[in-house]
Formats: C-alpha cells, sequence, structure tokens
C-alpha cells in the first residue's frame, strides 16, 4: 500500500451542482502499479477513473491513464476535462499559455478555457466510415427503433470505439430503452435535433457490462467530426445528454477559425480529500 494520494472527484458537464458525469482522479500517481489502478477503478465504479502521471512526451503538460471498472481506454472526454480541472486546481502550471496538453493513450490531446469551463480538442477518428448492413442491423434492434427514423450512420471510434446513430427528432432519443444483450460489445451512441428544446441536439450513450452514461466527451466528439465535417451540423452548437437518468448534462461544441473543433463544458470539483491504494 502506497501513502496517501491526493484525490479529487469532479462533476463535468454539469449544469448546476452534481448534475453531470463525476469523474474519480488521483494525483501523483507514478508509484501506483497498473493492478492497483486497475482495482481502484472496479472499486469507485464510477464509468471512469484516471491517474496523473509526469509525462514522456515532449510537449506534454501531464500524462493520465483512464480506466473504467472493466479496461483501460485510450481516451475519453468526460475524464480528461475532469482530470484537467484536477490538475490545474492542485497547482499544474502549462508549458503553454494558450492551452494545457494531455499525453494519453491515442497521444497528445489539447485541452483550453471555454466558455467558463475547458475544453478538449475533438481527438482524430481510430475508426471511421459507413457502418456494414448487418452490424447497423443489430444496433437499430438492440436500441428497439423503427429504422425509418435513422437518418444516418458512422463509426466514431476515437477510442471507447462508438457507433453513432443520427435520429430523426429528440423525442426518439428520449424514448429508446436499450436492450443490452442485443448490443454484444457495441458501444451504441444516438443524437436528434431538438425543436425549441433545452439544446440543439439530445445525445445518449450505451455501453454494454456498463448501461447508460450520463454525460460522454468522447461520443460527443466523435459525433462533432462526424456530422460538422460531414454539413450536416452547424460548426457550434450545444447538446443536452443524461435526460433520462436524471442528469443536466450540458455539451458546447465549437469549431475556431482553423476548423478545429472543441469540446466543452464546466467542470466542478465536488470531492477533495486523500486515497490509500
Amino acid at each position: 500500500m502506497h501513502d496517501s494520494l491526493r484525490f479529487s472527484q469532479v462533476d463535468v458537464f454539469g449544469s448546476g451542482p452534481i448534475s453531470g458525469n463525476p469523474v474519480a482522479v488521483v494525483h501523483h500517481a507514478e508509484l501506483v502499479s497498473d493492478a492497483q489502478m486497475r482495482a481502484f477503478a472496479q472499486w469507485t465504479n464510477l464509468s471512469e477513473t484516471t491517474f496523473l502521471l509526469p509525462p514522456t512526451q515532449p510537449g506534454a503538460d501531464y500524462r493520465l491513464r483512464i480506466f473504467t471498472p472493466n479496461e483501460e481506454l485510450p481516451f475519453a472526454g468526460h475524464p480528461t476535462l475532469g482530470s484537467a480541472h484536477a490538475w490545474l486546481e492542485n497547482g499544474g502550471q502549462p508549458r503553454c499559455d494558450k492551452c494545457i496538453v494531455q499525453e494519453c493513450g491515442i497521444g497528445l490531446v489539447k485541452i483550453q478555457r471555454s466558455e467558463g469551463g475547458l475544453a478538449f480538442s475533438a481527438p482524430d477518428f481510430i475508426k471511421a466510415g459507413s457502418v456494414d448492413a448487418v452490424t447497423l442491423e443489430k444496433a437499430v434492434r438492440a436500441i428497439g427503433v423503427q429504422p425509418d427514423i435513422i437518418v444516418a450512420s458512422n463509426w466514431i471510434d476515437n477510442g471507447p470505439g462508438w457507433l453513432g446513430l443520427l435520429l430523426a427528432d429528440a423525442q426518439h432519443v428520449l424514448a429508446i430503452e436499450p436492450d443490452y444483450a442485443a448490443m454484444g460489445t457495441l458501444n451504441i451512441g444516438v443524437m436528434a435535433p431538438h425543436r425549441n428544446g433545452p439544446a440543439d441536439y439530445e445525445v445518449r450513450a450505451f455501453v454494454p457490462g456498463i448501461g447508460e452514461d450520463p454525460v460522454t466527451g468522447s461520443l460527443n466528439a466523435g459525433f462533432a467530426r462526424w456530422l460538422i465535417h460531414a454539413n450536416i451540423a452547424p460548426s457550434r452548437y450545444t447538446a443536452r445528454q443524461g435526460t433520462v437518468m436524471r442528469r443536466k448534462g450540458d455539451v458546447h461544441v465549437l469549431t475556431d477559425e482553423e476548423g478545429e473543433i472543441w469540446v466543452g463544458g464546466i467542470c466542478t470539483t465536488v470531492i477533495r480529500g486523500s486515497a490509500q491504494l
């Protein structure tokens, strides 16, 4: 067992107190073993638990390892923002005035202050493009919707492995009752426009073995890269997520003058303390 390590639990993408998605952050974790990281992530039982480490790549401010209760991820969105927030709050000093640079499994990810919170630069896809007919049929059957309300589909995998479905209307998204057994190993994200709603789009994320994720940065980043580049979504929009779970996730998407897409939201530290691993 290590000495006590500084610990933060951060609410990410919230629109009020404890309304977003929590992430557990362990600071100064360079002496924590892989087995201890996995065990602690299983114990917290949050969608993700992260560990802050010294960087190994030039230009990075810190290195981040991201664990679900079941596996390590090369990238995830709300853990990226929550961990950057915790790092800054605990004395982290970026090398660059304009942005923070995080090293993680997919490489270097840029983070900047945005609209009262933080935003990350949507990473490139590991897998993108059209979904084959058999897989698409499986996904549609798993979320229990009629095929004619599917507007478009695409692989939008930037680490967690998302299959993205664009539906015709937000009410269809809110009505989904997923069959996780039917998903197999598919991580399915759904999105649809609101008509005079609280945001431009409604988003939900379904992960077999875990369930529904309250507010999902990687999925929102995948949708943004796909739909903005396809001229389906505007260059700037808002998305709501977590509604069915009684959360109030608020995600802001912005394309800057250079064409870089930023996905952001509010981060709030809810718990500060120490962890014994």
